[in-house]
């Protein structure tokens, strides 16, 4: 028995058509864009405005609850890019950028899988354009103005102890999550507690996948929530005096990347914060550009419906006045499995009766969908162990649910797999209209906003906050920013706030311990649980894995 190809040597196989020949896919020229070789380019902000041709149908991709067995969504998004096209439709996919630190530590790359892959795969999920990097380099040169400022006389009247700014590095690292710096005496700064987030949970990631352009991104950075005075007054990064050095590092990151799937066609590539802990959606400009050069784009949200859908919805949406057509819910029966009692370490078994007692997840998603009023469908992704008769039990619960469905063969098959769910979508995709509808109004309280989410959308029983939590609602009340939206921070394992809680769970609370202020994103972040805003490594890291040989190839890639 042959031994499937890894995805690295899937992908050196094929041979990319050059970028420009992608660019005019879309009714771009080579002046619309700036190469990054000959298969990267950028596409410049103004072509939004030059080439808006009219507003085609936004498809999203979604998931059930993860679990450590993988779900697939970016492979799907990809594959259901190329199965659009296999029916003669112009389509573009828009996709998150990925980490460096799931890379080397366990969730692996995000440019999809098998023969349903954005290539270059290697340069995508290495360093790419340098986005990200730049993205970290403005976070820190606001924090090492701060302290700065601090150092030199404090002239804000800035109290350190409140100061909520951290500095950003694009690797897991436990040990960075909370340190005391300026150590040394008086020429080292001022000491204080402080720590690292992950470069994709910073507020620079989240500000520039939300940024309409140039001016919207400077305004945003000015918004940035610092602390407070010792009077207890807002300070925000304006007062720093370096958003304009921070726009000139991020002046070429805020424009989207092209590359293309494997079968040519075009996909954008842009940003990549966290769903658990930030959005989750890859950038406005990017969803924007991908609407308005095709009739069709395809593009996820992170991690299950409850976390980067909603996010998806209630705030990317409103922000870039984008409407969504049709939702696809991606399910997998290694993952029905799981929330229906099973170890993963017996996934390769066949189980009907556990994919059967896994549904109920299923279904919490769908209903979710339903109440953002748009219609559904659901892709079975198909794994090498499912049996005829799993899938079977999905599909025969889809249809009792009356959403339609098909079997996602894109991983081994690419578009050619994937063309029964593109013609499912393709004739059940919506017309933008009234229909869809985000799940709440801003202008409804802070505790009204949590607790529409945590009861329709996780199904919890009741909210409870920390005296924290009430002491942070008091001051956004005061600082005025009570209507911003909620971007709650909550476990991707589960609906609810515990990890260990699968399937539909009921009869639950929902603890909000903390609530953050992300001013320049324009959103709060209540944080629920235990979840943190910097990964750690697991006991072996993917890294270790991986080399480089003399003549520059990469072996241990995925």
């Amino acid at each position: 028995m042959s031994t499937f190809p890894a995805d690295i040597e899937i992908a050196r196989r094929i041979t990319p058509r050059p970028i420009t020949e992608i660019a005019g896919k879309l009714g771009l020229s080579s002046e619309d864009i700036d190469l990054y070789g000959d298969d990267k380019a950028k596409v410049h902000l103004d072509t939004l405005e030059k080439r808006r041709k009219g507003y085609g149908k936004l498809v999203l991709v979604s998931a059930i609850t993860p679990t450590p067995a993988g779900a697939g969504k970016t492979t799907i998004t990809i594959g259901l890019t190329q199965g659009l096209a296999k029916l003669g439709k112009s389509v573009s996919c828009a996709v998150r950028e990925p980490s460096l630190g799931p890379i080397f530590g366990m969730k692996g790359g995000a440019a999809g899988g098998g023969y349903s892959q954005i290539i270059p795969m290697e340069d995508i999920n290495l360093h790419f354009t340098g986005d990200i990097h730049a993205i970290t380099s403005a976070n820190n040169l606001l924090a090492a103005a701060l302290d700065n400022h601090l150092h030199w006389g404090n002239p804000s009247r800035l109290d350190a102890r409140t100061v909520s700014f951290k500095r950003v590095v694009d690797m897991n690292d436990r040990s960075l999550r909370d340190i005391i710096i300026g150590l040394g005496g008086r020429t080292q700064g001022v000491p204080r507690e402080s720590g690292f987030d992950i470069s994709a949970a910073s507020e620079i990631m989240a500000i520039l996948s939300l940024s309409l352009d140039m001016e919207d991104l400077k305004k945003r950075i000015d918004n940035i929530f610092i602390g407070l005075t010792f009077d207890r007054e807002g300070v925000k990064a304006k007062e720093m005096g370096v958003t304009g050095a921070m726009a000139m590092l991020l002046k070429d990151a805020i424009k989207p990347n092209l590359v293309q799937t494997l079968e040519g066609n075009p996909a954008f590539v842009h940003c990549g914060p966290f769903a658990n802990i930030a959005h989750g959606c890859n950038s406005i400009l990017a969803t924007q550009m991908a609407v308005a050069f095709s009739d069709w784009a395809i593009t996820e949200a992170g991690f299950g419906f409850d976390l980067g859908a909603e996010k998806f919805f209630d705030i990317k949406c409103q922000f870039g006045n984008l409407c969504p057509s049709i939702v696809v819910l991606v399910v997998t029966c290694r993952a029905l499995k799981m929330h229906g009692g099973v170890k993963k370490s017996d996934l390769q078994t066949t189980n009907e009766e556990a994919v059967a007692a896994g549904l109920p997840n299923m279904e919490k998603h769908i209903e979710n969908i339903g109440k953002f009023g748009l219609p559904a469908v659901v892709c079975v992704n198909r794994f090498v162990s499912d049996t005829d008769a799993e899938l079977e039990l999905v599909l025969q619960r889809c249809r009792e649910l009356g959403i339609p469905a098909a079997v996602g063969d894109g991983f081994i098959n690419g578009g050619s797999g994937m063309e029964e769910l593109a013609s499912l979508v393709a004739a059940n995709a919506r017309d933008c209209s009234d229909t869809f509808k985000p799940l709440y109004d801003w202008n409804q309280s802070v505790e009204e906003k949590i607790e529409i989410i945590a009861r329709e959308i996780y199904g919890a029983e009741h909210i409870d906050y920390t005296i924290l939590a009430r002491k942070d609602l008091r001051m956004i009340k005061k600082l005025g920013f009570e209507k911003l939206p909620v971007c709650i921070a909550k476990t991707q394992k589960s609906l609810s706030d515990n990890p260990k809680l699968l399937g539909r769970p009921k009869d639950f609370v929902v603890t909000v311990r903390e609530v953050e202020i992300s001013a320049g994103a324009g959103y709060l972040v209540p944080i629920t649980g235990s979840i943190m805003r910097m990964p750690g490594l697991p006991k072996v890291p993917a890294a270790t894995r991986m080399n480089v040989d003399d003549e520059g190839i990469v072996t241990g890639l995925f």
